[in-house]
């Protein structure tokens, strides 16, 4: 009963007002190297990698160590804050590492993803758009 009311409550909060499809999807970074499935995942928001370019594969096995960036975990344990607002943590690949993040449904078809460390003294915000599925897109990489 907990776990049905929890699954409900967070799927509520993923889905903005006026519909549409919420937090929950395939989503790809600016440069579009990278497509990311967003899911539920023990009463948080989590996203792995479901596509990625060569590039982006080789760039997370070469400077951040990823051997396998498919199936990887990338946005990890978020958890609403607010209206269309998550706390987590965000993986980037090419660097190997973790930090605390802030992801803003800011549209039915965008989020803002804003990683910080060193006590958020030094933050980066990307805006990633809505994709298509990977077997919807072309064999590009």
């Amino acid at each position: 009963m907990t776990f049905t009311l929890l699954a409900g409550l967070l799927a509520a909060a993923a889905v903005p007002q006026g519909g549409g499809a919420g937090i929950f999807g395939t989503w790809s970074n600016p440069a579009g190297s990278v497509i990311v499935r967003t899911a539920p995942c023990g009463g948080a928001v989590c996203g792995r990698v479901v596509w990625a370019s060569p590039k982006a594969r080789e760039d997370a096995a070469r400077k951040g160590g990823v051997r396998q960036l498919l199936g990887l975990e990338l946005l990890r344990g978020y958890r609403a804050n607010g209206p269309h607002r998550w706390e987590g943590r965000a993986f980037v690949p090419d660097l190997g590492d973790e930090f605390a993040s802030e992801m803003v449904q800011t549209g039915p078809n965008q989020i803002e993803i804003e990683g910080c460390r060193f006590g958020g003294l030094v933050c980066k915000k990307q805006v990633w758009h809505r994709a298509s599925p990977p077997s919807a897109r072309s064999r590009r990489g």
